[in-house]
């Protein structure tokens, strides 16, 4: 089962500065074993610290794969010729956090990077990576189709609800679904359906 998903800022600056990381939008499917006492205003506050060290750990991936690759760190002119058959030129990768970083067990993260943009499914360590990594390129290509987030002035933060539909129709209460094409074409007409209404 996935343990979360999140959409951050992989920074502004031309220096890669991870500081600049910020969460757009989080999601926790599953939740670590936690005291029953501890009140809900510290565990929210331990959940956003946690996906925000996440969200630093994949900066820097990016910033590591993109700088390998000899690419711009930060191509602001990509923006404007932007096509969404250039998914599959998006930096992808996979890293393992150990026990207590920043969860309390293992976790591994498959995380994209389209442009200034970072998307990321933390699994537990025994999920299937290359279905993950399928639905992780099919719910950025959703995204970025349906909330349009890499046209100037788009707002995650307002588009929570859609972000949540296309969420629950490829990845249903964080469950890993095994998709063929007939498959995904029922699920993308159901989606479309929920968005109209």
């Amino acid at each position: 089962m996935v343990h979360g998903f999140l959409i951050h800022t992989l920074g502004c600056s031309p220096s890669g500065d991870a500081d600049l990381t910020r969460v757009l939008y989080s999601r926790t499917f599953s939740s670590e074993t936690c005291n029953q006492a501890a009140d809900l205003e510290r565990v929210r506050l331990l959940r956003k610290e946690q996906m925000l060290a996440v969200a630093r750990h994949i900066t820097s991936a990016c910033v590591l794969t993109r700088q390998a690759l000899e690419k711009p760190v930060y191509d602001f002119d990509a923006f404007f010729s932007w096509q969404d058959d250039n998914l599959q030129d998006a930096e992808f990768g996979v890293f393992s956090l150990s026990p207590g970083d920043p969860f309390l067990e293992c976790k591994t993260v498959l995380w994209m990077g389209v442009l200034s943009l970072g998307f990321a499914l933390i699994c537990d360590i025994h999920d299937n990576l290359t279905l993950a990594e399928d639905t992780l390129r099919l719910i950025v290509k959703h995204l970025i189709e349906h909330l349009r987030l890499l046209s100037q002035g788009s707002d995650v933060i307002l588009k929570a609800d859609k972000t949540e539909i296309i969420l629950n129709t490829f990845l249903p209460h964080g469950q890993l679904l095994f998709l063929n094409h007939q498959f995904i074409l029922a699920l993308e007409k159901e989606m479309t359906s929920s968005m109209s209404k």
